[in-house]
């Protein structure tokens, strides 16, 4: 085993591919893995994989991540986040390695008044919350030495997401109707990705919240990408969840607060809108006629 070395699973994904920077922006020796490489779902497949590349740190951020269509692909999004990090987490206690699991803010119900901090009891209400609640249990009884990081609302380069979204209908000129009863934490993954290496190097131990700082509704979300990418004339209007009715509930408060972190000594996080304006100047190049201002807004 190599101290330095961290195995990323799902490193094709818009989170992986910014570890996978990450790590070697610090030095870190870093292994990359998505399918068709290894099939977390596939405990011979994985385990033997694991083994063979005995790393200090395995990093899991392979999932199934429509929250929509796990309503009616419940065993499919099961299979990779509960059954698969079972297999990982079964995986590193073989090969004695820290395993790392990226969870998220619908293991919650979203009815308590104040941010959830790490000790809250889960309860999800959808699909997609329950498997990957599924999954931190199963990492928690698989793997002597683990971490659980739980995040929300993420964005960054090479996928799709809320904020390239809202930017391609708000290049259309259409009025944008966002629900502005949900509140939480958008995420940039550039930011999670460090804290992710810092996090490994660390091995630290047990449930962690971590995301950018601050909170705000989807409304207020649009609001301000709309306002810092320069979309002139484009006006957003909010809704109510039932105004918008999806197949898939989701939590109206996603806000975690991140206290094992801060007590720990981990580096904070930028505010949410210092991540979005990085991330309108860094990883969208294909609106940059609108971000430098020599776009029409519409």
């Amino acid at each position: 085993m190599t101290e330095r070395r961290f195995l990323i699973l799902g490193s094709k994904g818009m989170l992986g591919r910014d570890l996978m920077a990450a790590c070697e922006a610090s030095g870190i020796e870093a292994i990359g893995l998505d399918l068709p490489e290894i099939d977390i779902t596939n405990r011979a497949n994985c385990e033997d994989t694991i083994l063979t590349l005995r790393p200090a740190v395995v990093i899991n951020c392979a999932a199934y991540t429509d929250v929509n269509r796990a309503e009616s692909e419940k065993e499919r999004a099961f299979a990779v986040n509960a059954v698969g990090a079972g297999h990982v987490a079964r995986a590193c206690r073989a090969a004695e390695a820290h395993c790392i699991y990226l969870s998220t803010d619908y293991v919650f119900d979203g009815t308590k008044s104040q941010p959830y901090v790490e000790d809250d009891p889960p309860c999800a209400v959808n699909a997609y919350g329950a498997s990957k609640l599924a999954g931190e249990h199963r990492t928690m009884a698989e793997a002597p030495h683990w971490t659980i990081v739980r995040t929300s609302w993420l964005y960054g380069a090479g996928g799709r997401n809320f904020v390239r979204a809202i930017l391609e209908q708000g290049r259309s000129g259409r009025p944008l109707r966002v629900v502005s009863d949900q509140v939480g934490a958008p995420t940039y993954t550039r930011d999670l990705a460090q804290a992710l290496v810092e996090i490994a190097c660390q091995r630290v131990h047990g449930i962690l919240h971590i995301t950018n700082q601050g909170f705000c509704s989807w409304y207020e979300f649009a609001t301000a990408i709309v306002e810092l990418a320069g979309l002139n004339g484009v006006s957003v209007e909010p809704i109510s969840s039932s105004d918008y009715p999806t197949p898939a509930r989701r939590p109206a408060n996603s806000c975690l607060l991140d206290t094992r972190g801060r007590a720990r000594g981990l580096s904070p996080r930028p505010d949410w809108r210092d991540a979005l304006a990085r991330y309108l100047r860094e990883d969208a190049p294909e609106f940059e006629k609108f971000l430098n201002g020599t776009g029409n807004g519409v």
